[in-house]
């Protein structure tokens, strides 16, 4: 495993359309444990493929929970519901922090790592990644969508609770 180089923005590849991945072969296996090393000594929460200048439809999500890492590709949300408002940064913009809507559960299908076919049902925080990391593989970044930037005492709260 190794750590990717992070792309910012500004650079155009966060702006395109990643390809389906068509083989789970050794070559993307090993994309999917850089992403995580990447994603995990950055201290995100979830990555995807175009951060790391590669447009393939691959995403990595840890967001604490009793998943762990979730390694996918080729992921599409089959089902939404209900709404959430969340403050959202992306390591590919440091230092902004925004307001998005959200779905409140979302339905999630792909291909893990073992390349086998799953569906996730998420909701809440692991909702809000999916949804954020999948927007990444349409070339479609959180400030696309955020309705406003959060305030420093905004963030300050959220850190208490």
């Amino acid at each position: 495993m190794a750590k990717r180089q992070l792309l910012h923005l500004g650079e155009d590849t966060l702006r395109k359309a990643s390809r389906p991945v068509d083989i789970l072969n050794k070559r993307m296996l090993t994309l999917l444990d850089d992403m995580a090393e990447t994603m995990y000594e950055l201290e995100g929460a979830g990555l995807a493929a175009p951060q790391v200048g590669v447009l393939r439809r691959a995403i990595v999500i840890d967001v604490g929970d009793d998943n762990g890492l979730i390694q996918m590709v080729n992921p599409e949300i089959i089902s939404r519901e209900g709404e959430q408002e969340c403050v959202e940064g992306c390591l590919s913009i440091p230092g902004l922090r925004g307001y998005v809507l959200r779905p409140q559960k979302v339905s999630v299908r792909g291909v893990a790592r073992s390349g086998k076919e799953i569906t996730i049902d998420a909701e809440g925080y692991l909702a809000v990644a999916f949804c954020h990391e999948i927007d990444h593989l349409d070339g479609c970044l959180f400030i696309d969508k955020m309705t406003r930037e959060a305030t420093e005492e905004e963030l300050a709260d959220k850190t208490e609770e």
